[in-house]
């Protein structure tokens, strides 16, 4: 009888979360600026979402130092489920490596709750660059060492990191430019100031169909639906080559699994939703989806390959 009377005061509290939650709006951090890639599919998500738990779900915008500031807020919130947020390569699998002291532990302080989507880059080559080929490139960087800039987002991004690799896999001398964001460096590359750069596809696509840049492959397992004609990074030569900026959804480590179990179910059926999934497509992007435990078993790979990538290449913070 004692038995049975502790085992009920243990699930108690569990199942009461469950049934109340929630009962009061919703903040969901965004650690990025308004308008941008994370934030806009934060904002088309959470209005289904809002939807699907019956309270307001209000986007904050908390950019600042790569994702660590907005990421950072999310960690120190009430482990409650009323603070969620959007974490992705850069703030839960880079910057552990990447920044000297970053105020919370990605495992530790954070729980994944579900993967939103994968974005693969696409290896794209400007007007001035005679290249046609992954392996031309390679053959024009190691006849010209040091001569091909790359350019990216900034340091430690999804866009330098996949250059890095590039040079690292290859052993080409090639030098990183970072511009302050993905589009100054686009432009560059459009107008034919810049060789070589690793874009997202909902950036690079536009470009690539335009004319206006060339696709010489994709960072994905699979070619892209939007460019079937672009091999994989494995088929132009470089066997499991692999890149993808993803994001997902993660809360303060404290929560209770059956709030983190709610919100996953519902974040599942609104990804599952076709004009959701028909916006991630749109954007050369894979839907996510899955259980906690597949986004921590990936957030755990990323950050060890990336942690080797940025030891080996010796990258530095700016």
């Amino acid at each position: 009888m004692v038995r049975v009377l502790l085992l009920v005061l243990f699930f108690a509290p569990t199942v009461k979360a469950q049934e109340s939650y929630p009962t009061k709006p919703i903040r969901w951090i965004v650690p990025y600026a308004p308008g941008g890639f994370a934030d806009i599919r934060a904002r088309r998500m959470g209005v289904d979402l809002a939807r699907a738990l019956g309270q307001p779900v209000v986007i904050e915008n908390r950019a600042g130092a790569g994702g660590t500031v907005g990421t950072d807020a999310v960690a120190k919130a009430p482990a409650d489920g009323y603070t969620i947020g959007s974490g992705n390569l850069a703030s839960i699998s880079v910057n552990v490596s990447l920044m000297k002291k970053l105020p919370y532990d990605p495992q530790k302080d954070l729980q994944p709750v579900m993967l939103i989507e994968r974005s693969a880059l696409i290896l794209m080559a400007g007007p001035g660059l005679k290249a046609a080929s992954v392996q031309e490139l390679i053959a024009y960087a190691k006849a010209n060492p040091g001569q091909v800039g790359f350019g990216s987002s900034g340091v430690g991004g999804a866009h330098h990191l996949s250059g890095e690799m590039l040079k690292l896999r290859t052993g080409v001398d090639m030098v990183h430019i970072p511009y302050k964001g993905g589009a100054p460096a686009a432009a560059d590359l459009m107008a034919g100031h810049l060789p070589v750069m690793f874009e997202m596809g909902y950036a690079a696509v536009p470009s690539i169909k335009g004319g206006k840049t060339r696709a010489l492959a994709v960072t994905s397992s699979q070619r892209l639906a939007l460019l079937p004609e672009v091999p994989t990074m494995s088929e132009a030569g470089l066997p499991g080559f692999e890149s993808y900026n993803w994001q997902g959804v993660v809360v303060a480590a404290a929560t209770p699994r059956a709030v983190v179990d709610r919100l996953n179910k519902e974040l599942n059926a609104v990804l599952a939703l076709p004009e959701q999934r028909d916006a991630i497509l749109a954007t050369a992007s894979e839907p996510g989806g899955g259980t906690p435990e597949q986004f921590r078993d990936l957030i755990r790979s990323e950050t060890v390959k990336w942690a080797e990538v940025v030891k080996a290449a010796k990258i530095q913070p700016e």
